[in-house]
């Protein structure tokens, strides 16, 4: 499908450095590139290659990942490794509603977004009001703001309405927090716990298996990417390793 005016893309050069703008087929300004002649665009489609200041890039429409990689960041953000790990085990799917306990920067929300959409709901609960904003400035990049619902408070005793399918907690002391927010998820309802440390992890898994979790389980991930050259393979010295521990459980009626 041939782009549309006003949507967000990204230019990438031969070395990967990629160039964020707004499609235009006027003149468009692209940070670090200047001004460019978007009629250049015009009959471009997704992956197309183009040649700029005798330089050739090709356009791409973002992907998920693209999205959170590229995110406004303050507070730490959760992963894609970890992001599609959670969005597996808690069967998050288009249609669902999903309560976020934590905003951070977004990455976790333009995830879960990204797979509610079109028909379904996020619901975001934050304490800090500055995170709420970056969030709010990062999912208008997803299309899909119009499924994102946020309010500011404190879970261990906010107030709102809603009952959701699936419950995320990504802060230091979930299982303070249990009391209240499991009471809006769902009988059958899945829910994952985002803690960076083990003493947190032991806190939080012991206090789903108190108040009667089914499955309770927990896990890390480790990414590793390989080097492939003519002639040889081999795993990079650099990976992504810990980020944080996640915790899984389903709730009993």
């Amino acid at each position: 499908m041939a782009f549309q005016e006003g949507e967000l893309v990204y230019l990438e050069d031969g070395s990967g450095k990629r160039y964020w703008f707004r499609m235009s087929f006027e003149m468009i300004r692209v940070q670090s590139l200047g001004t460019v002649d978007g009629s250049k665009f015009a009959d471009a489609d997704d992956g197309s290659m183009v040649k700029i200041a005798g330089n050739d890039f090709t356009v791409f429409r973002p992907g998920v990942i693209e999205l959170i990689e590229s995110l406004d960041r303050g507070a730490q953000i959760i992963t894609p490794k970890d992001a599609a790990t959670i969005i597996l085990n808690c069967d998050i799917k288009s249609g669902i509603t999903v309560i976020e306990v934590g905003a951070g920067s977004g990455g976790l929300t333009t995830a879960l977004l990204n797979s509610v959409a079109p028909s379904g709901k996020v619901v975001t609960i934050e304490l800090k009001e500055e995170n709420l904003k970056r969030t709010r400035r990062n999912i208008s990049r997803t299309g899909a703001e119009g499924c994102w619902e946020c309010v500011t408070g404190d879970a261990k005793d906010v107030e709102f309405e809603c009952i959701a399918d699936a419950l995320t907690m990504d802060m230091p002391d979930p299982w303070l927090a249990l009391d209240n927010m499991s009471p809006h998820l769902r009988p059958g309802g899945r829910i994952c716990i985002y803690v960076p440390n083990a003493n947190q992890l032991e806190s939080s898994v012991l206090a789903l298996r108190e108040r009667g979790f089914a499955g309770v389980k927990a896990m890390e991930n480790l990414q590793r990417g390989m080097e492939v050259h003519p002639g040889g393979v081999r795993p990079s010295f650099e990976m992504l390793g810990h980020t944080g521990y996640l915790v899984f459980g389903r709730k009993r009626s």
